[in-house]
């Protein structure tokens, strides 16, 4: 049974950081590119970070470059993501997901987790 959990959300001040944890099991972990989403009310979920499989972190929206690092431990099966300089714009749900390397399609999802930027 496949499962990805996200911890370590919450509410956090604005220019404030958060570390965003998403333990997965029940796939070969190391052969799957990660990816954090976020979907702030009223919007689109957006993809923000991608972890390769050798542990590369790719921002894929302009607005979190420079702040946003994703990270991955193949020996815990468990993908990060380090969230800098908080601004109110980064509140959201946050979802971490998971693709083979020889897809486009992100096959498995976590439930989420939000984190609110607010003073």
């Amino acid at each position: 049974q496949v499962q990805l959990v996200e911890s370590g959300g919450g509410l956090v001040q604005p220019g404030g950081s958060l570390r965003l944890s998403c333990a997965t099991s029940g796939f070969t972990f190391t052969d799957y590119i990660m990816a954090w989403y976020r979907q702030a009310p009223g919007k689109e979920r957006e993809m923000v970070v991608v972890i390769t499989m050798t542990g590369a972190s790719i921002a894929t929206t302009d607005s979190v470059k420079g702040r946003f690092t994703g990270s991955r431990d193949n020996a815990k099966n468990t993908v990060y993501l380090q969230m800098n300089i908080l601004k109110p714009d980064d509140t959201g749900v946050y979802y971490c997901a998971a693709r083979p390397w020889s897809t486009v399609q992100y096959d498995y999802w976590g439930q989420g987790i939000q984190v609110t930027v607010s003073s």
